[in-house]
């Protein structure tokens, strides 16, 4: 018989980070395949009270707390310590936790110290024969696999925009207080601020309901035998600040700069979608001035709905990998739309 930890580590205000709730769901739902399994809530941080209030109806059985100063800041030896420490009390089996900076950064520590076994960007979960697995893609998204194992502790790290993120009425969760030994070694790191990008300048938005992707022809010569980088600049930073959609880019305009050439000023190698990119998970999808090239529509394959804009009516995205086609002027497009949306 199988139990299940969802893991958990609070923000700053006390609330979960949506991929908590995406991984959340994972969990509920593969505790009810699961026959005879149990689910234990365990978070940490500052002030875990309201967060624990906050999922107090996703139907665990125990709700296991780890809170106080030490465990405020993001520190790998404090984290480290509270997973350990929630997991040993849950006595679980199956670990199940948000793909988070802090727990990329610390679970690895922890499955060691607990003997353990971890399978990270984790795509899809279920029960056959009464046995969890679980299926990650490879080769930049180009193969999938299905994988179990009879180790464990076994940790899953859940990818975001996989699972929906559970939604419940908030109700009152009897939290049981886990004790924390903080060593000396915690106390050799602290927190003495954090320096974090503004909202005009922080273009990668995991989160976003829209991933809008530039290509090169922003950076090209236009109807007028001229290029109009500036005005590239305008309307895509316009749009994003109004849109708060998450950019992304071709391989073709970010390798620009390395040729010399003008390119986008805020755009870099971190915004790069496709084979050799990343593979980003959005509800909404739109291309502009790209064609579509399969190592660059690799990156879309998660993506759930996907609109281009293009000159050219034979371009990529018209070969059946765009759900509509914009035949028109991106940025006669894009100039009406932040238009609409200062409205």
């Amino acid at each position: 018989m199988e139990k299940i930890l969802f893991l958990a580590h609070t923000q700053a205000d006390g609330t979960l980070p949506n991929v908590a709730r995406e991984a959340l769901s994972a969990a509920v739902d593969l505790s009810r395949q699961l026959a005879g399994a149990s689910l234990t809530v365990g978070l940490f941080g500052g002030e875990v009270a309201s967060a624990a209030d906050s999922v107090a109806a996703c139907g665990a059985a125990r709700f296991l707390a780890v809170s106080g100063t030490d465990f405020v800041d993001s520190r790998y030896a404090s984290d480290v310590a509270a997973i350990e420490a929630l997991v040993r009390e849950s006595g679980a089996t199956l670990i199940l936790a948000p793909t988070t900076a802090r727990f990329s950064r610390a679970l690895p520590g922890a499955v060691q110290r607990l003997q353990g076994r971890i399978e990270t960007h984790v795509s899809a979960l279920e029960a056959a024969d009464g046995t969890p697995r679980i299926q990650r893609w490879y080769y930049r998204q180009r193969m999938v696999a299905t994988l179990t194992r009879s180790q464990r502790p076994w940790f899953l790290v859940i990818d975001s925009g996989v699972f929906p993120s559970w939604q419940g009425a908030p109700a009152k969760a009897s939290t049981e207080t886990v004790p924390v030994t903080i060593g000396e070694e915690c106390n050799r790191t602290r927190v003495t601020g954090i320096q974090s990008p503004s909202a005009n300048t922080r273009t990668i938005r995991p989160d976003a309901d829209l991933l809008f992707v530039a290509g090169a022809g922003w950076s090209k010569k236009q109807a007028d035998g001229e290029v109009h980088i500036k005005d590239a600049e305008g309307l895509i930073l316009d749009f994003m600040g109004k849109g708060n959609a998450s950019l992304g880019s071709t391989k073709s305009l970010v390798d620009m700069s390395g040729e010399g050439e003008t390119v986008l000023s805020f755009m870099s190698h971190l915004n790069q979608v496709g084979q050799t990119g990343s593979t980003p998970r959005h509800p909404k999808g739109l291309a502009t001035c790209c064609h579509g090239e399969e190592p660059h529509a690799v990156g879309w394959r998660f993506i759930g709905e996907r609109r281009a804009i293009n000159t050219d009516p034979n371009c990529g995205w018209a070969q059946g990998k765009a759900d509509v086609l914009y035949v028109a002027d991106a940025f006669k497009v894009m100039a009406r739309v932040n238009e609409l949306l200062a409205e």
